[in-house]
């Protein structure tokens, strides 16, 4: 599989490198919190050091579970509990104390991503909210059984929304999967397209401000 190895230290993250390429699979180094945040979209496993020069490794976890539900494995030399238990409750899928024996660490990933990769119960395709439907797979909107027009990004922003209907979005969330990444996503271009959505869709209730947070669609 594809890791993405967040390491500052040239002496560890070349022996990680050369093991993880040597079990069969597909490394890549990066230094600092923000590449990760650049790159977490070509990668199937993150390992993340917490001492990063830029970032803190758990404030990359906070911003990196916003959008993302990307296997992570801290690797990490903070052994002490409130390291531990902080990590975990952001998200973390394990956690790792240096050194570690590379047997272990390979079965830890082996194990992350497992349970990732289980099958989930396939999602509903078509939705409803009072009197929008939204057609996933064909792309389609109505309202009161009348098609409305809208443009490919502008249906990606409510295919986003409208695959968790019910569900509060943050907007993180939204900027990665229609704009492709947390990190270079533009805010602004979000605000105008939910704009457009609305007016279109005419039924300003159906799209709910969640402020300083994000959006819902339906209740």
């Amino acid at each position: 599989m594809r890791v993405l190895l967040a390491e500052d230290d040239d002496g560890v993250a070349g022996a990680l490198t050369e093991a993880l390429y040597d079990n069969g699979h597909l490394p890549a180094r990066v230094r600092r919190g923000e590449d990760v945040l650049a790159r977490h979209r070509q990668t199937d496993l993150l390992l993340l050091d917490l001492g990063l020069p830029d970032l803190d490794g758990l404030e990359v976890l906070r911003k990196l579970r916003a959008v993302s539900a990307l296997p992570v494995v801290v690797l990490t030399a903070r052994g002490d509990e409130r390291s531990v238990v902080r990590g975990l409750r952001l998200g973390a899928d394990d956690y790792l104390v240096k050194p570690v024996r590379l047997a272990e660490l390979l079965a830890r990933i082996e194990a992350v991503t497992r349970r990732a990769s289980a099958p989930a119960a396939p999602a509903a395709r078509t939705v409803r909210v009072a009197d929008v439907e939204v057609d996933l797979d064909a792309r389609r909107v109505t309202v009161g059984g009348a098609e409305v027009r809208l443009t490919a990004k502008e249906f990606e922003v409510l295919a986003a929304l409208a695959a968790r209907a019910g569900t509060a979005v943050s907007r993180q969330q939204l900027m990665d999967e229609v704009w492709g990444d947390a990190f270079l996503a533009v805010s602004r271009s979000l605000d105008v397209h939910l704009t457009q959505v609305r007016a279109k869709l005419g039924r300003p209730e159906v799209l709910t401000t969640i402020r300083g947070f994000g959006y819902r669609f339906g209740d």
